[in-house]
């Protein structure tokens, strides 16, 4: 019973909702699905992020949702010296409802990053990106009121109900803006805003026109301070909102510095939290180490949903891994991690 009614509300929220964008507890960690702005903002030669969530497992089929991504600088030796033109491409998956809608994204994003004084140590971005959406409905997957009888669901009954158009697909542009900044000798702060779906396209399988797609538009800001000269303190903030559904995350995580036998590259273990409000308490655990920072959370449910998924949200895995050669790493200013 506590699982039928954990879903019939989920359905009905998405019904009020049209369609919501999937999104990530680790905000932070999927640069490219944030704000298009971030596209190359970070130190090294070229970075790879990678992002898996999975989410109600403890109730039924999971909602399943994935990323792969790639970002780096261009035309270095072409450009002002404390300017960034980043290009990036995305590939993401997303499965829900038992796995009657499958969705897949593929992005390409491009950012310019303007230094704002001599050093570079101050930017302002733009950031464009293109997103071509497929999506599925699997039939066979769902389920009709007409195919109910005195036992429950029987799927020996038709469903008596046709999909006009069971593969959707359309193209959907969105942009950002980015300002990143060093603070004194060694801190940072950042604060961006991004607009997704500007043209807001027509997402129907049944042939409604005035069924289009709600854009989403994000404000989200963070930065990071040093502690004890060799430990930092890193913090974001977020707000996001499509259609009636609005979202404030905010949290940060302690980086404890275990190993500095690479200057520029320490081994780091992350201890942190942040709070999704009136949603979920998302505890973190992260390692940075040779280039690669790792991330696990877990949304604890805290929300009137509690009493069906028994406090059990999603566990969300990041990966960021960013090469860097040092004799041709131009860019050394701070650069948001979280």
């Amino acid at each position: 019973m506590k699982r039928a009614l954990l879903f019939l509300t989920i359905f009905l929220c998405f019904n009020s909702l049209r369609a919501q964008d999937p999104h990530f507890s680790q905000f932070f960690a999927s640069p490219l699905t944030l704000n298009p702005a971030f596209t190359g903002l970070f130190s090294g030669d070229y970075r790879i992020s990678g992002n898996y969530r999975s989410q109600w497992r403890s109730i039924s089929t999971p909602f399943v949702t994935g990323t792969a991504a790639i970002d780096f600088g261009i035309l270095k030796n072409v450009i002002s010296y404390t300017d960034i033109w980043g290009v990036g491409l995305m590939a993401m998956y997303d499965r829900s409802g038992g796995g009657a809608l499958t969705s897949t994204y593929l992005s390409a994003s491009t950012a310019y990053h303007k230094g704002l004084d001599p050093e570079g140590n101050h930017t302002i971005a733009i950031g464009l990106q293109g997103t071509l959406v497929q999506k599925r409905i699997d039939n066979t997957k769902l389920q009709f009121e007409n195919q109910m009888d005195n036992n429950g669901y029987n799927p020996l009954i038709p469903s008596n109900e046709t999909l006009v158009n069971p593969k959707i697909s359309y193209f959907d542009p969105n942009i950002g803006i980015l300002y990143n900044g060093l603070i004194g000798e060694s801190s940072n702060i950042y604060l961006g805003a991004s607009y997704y779906h500007i043209t807001q396209p027509v997402e129907s399988f049944m042939d409604q026109t005035q069924n289009r797609l709600s854009y989403r538009w994000t404000i989200h800001g963070g930065g990071s301070v040093p502690v004890n000269g060799k430990d930092r303190f890193h913090t974001s903030v977020l707000y996001m909102k499509q259609s009636t559904a609005s979202e404030f995350t905010f949290g940060g995580a302690y980086g404890f510095t275990l190993s500095e036998v690479e200057e520029n590259n320490p081994t780091v273990l992350f201890l942190g939290s942040w709070y999704r409000l009136k949603d979920a308490v998302i505890p973190y655990v992260g390692m940075q180490f040779k280039g690669f920072q790792v991330g696990m959370t877990y949304d604890t449910n805290v929300s009137s949903l509690r009493p069906a998924s028994n406090a059990r949200g999603g566990l969300e895995i990041s990966l960021i891994y960013i090469h860097t050669r040092n004799e041709n790493n131009k860019y050394k200013t701070l650069c948001p991690r979280f």
